[in-house]
């Protein structure tokens, strides 16, 4: 039994990636986590019931240490002598609803190395896997900066204290545009800067551990919670400004978690097919085959 861990599986494409898993692979488990239980336990019950004997809500915040330490301690606690298969950091939000910069950034950059911390020696050392679900924000947010700060983002012998640091200088700048732009940083916006800072962490974790698969993917442009609001901005549908719905979003991360990969530590479009980290990638058009 493959056990995977989905870290934000109770909605949105967090939940469609579950679905994915139970409904293609019988040989798996999943680990629903969820920052509110009873909402974990909803989406648990809205599965198919062959499938809920092969699901178990975690209660996870990844904003908060203490939330994923008592995830971790009952995770270990299930799993006995057995390893994870896998870990899906999808978990994360977006800048509606007055979310901070540096709310942006402690639940998607440092969410993510929280879990990750965490949930490590609970992952199978020679065919455990990693996908973190970023976004195409990442590497669009990257091509409007500076050449200085390019390279810092696209520097492959990274570390995650140089990262801590940096995060913390921009919490110090929060809202403060002209100290983000003479930084090289654009505007400083808070999400495609948290998703830029993720897919850097992706490439040390995977520099570090190089056993596993540990790769970063942008779902495409789905329909959750997060992007809806920009759909009621505009006075249409979700599917009116060409939003996919959160079975699609599942595609490329099923493929992280399943798929024959080449290499380690990449970044994959929503076409399922390696994307730079640096600039915007159209799904279908070719992929990208540098370092």
């Amino acid at each position: 039994m493959r056990r995977i861990l989905v870290t934000g599986a109770n909605k949105g494409i967090g939940f469609a990636i579950v679905q994915a898993i139970l409904e293609e692979h019988d040989d798996t488990f999943v680990y629903l986590g969820s920052r509110d239980a009873a909402r974990g336990q909803a989406a648990r019950m809205a599965l198919k019931p062959e499938w809920q004997a092969r699901a178990d809500v975690v209660a996870l915040d990844v904003s908060e240490d203490q939330s994923v330490a008592r995830a971790a301690e009952q995770v270990a606690r299930s799993l006995g002598n057995e390893k994870l298969y896998a870990i899906v950091n999808n978990a994360g939000i977006g800048t509606g609803a007055g979310a901070s910069l540096t709310k942006v950034l402690q639940t998607n950059t440092v969410g993510m190395h929280r879990v990750c911390e965490r949930f490590l020696p609970l992952l199978d050392p020679v065919n455990g896997r990693i996908v973190n679900v970023t976004s195409a924000s990442g590497p669009s947010f990257v091509a409007r900066c500076s050449t200085a700060m390019q390279r810092f983002f696209l520097d492959t012998q990274a570390t995650w204290p140089r990262l801590q640091s940096f995060i913390d200088e921009c919490i110090a700048m929060d809202g403060d545009k002209p100290a983000f732009a003479a930084k090289g940083l654009d505007d400083g916006e808070a999400y495609g800067l948290s998703k830029a800072l993720a897919n850097t962490y992706t490439v040390l974790l995977a520099r570090e551990h190089p056993a596993l698969r540990i790769n970063a993917c942008t779902p495409g442009f789905i329909e959750t919670d997060m992007t809806r609001r920009y759909a009621e901005s505009q006075g249409k549908s979700p599917a009116e400004v060409g939003m996919k719905p959160p079975s699609a979003g599942a595609r490329t991360p099923m493929h992280l978690l399943f798929g024959t990969l080449e290499g380690n530590g990449h970044y994959y479009g929503s076409d399922a097919q390696r994307s730079p980290l640096d600039r915007y990638r159209s799904p279908g058009s070719p992929p990208y085959t540098g370092a």
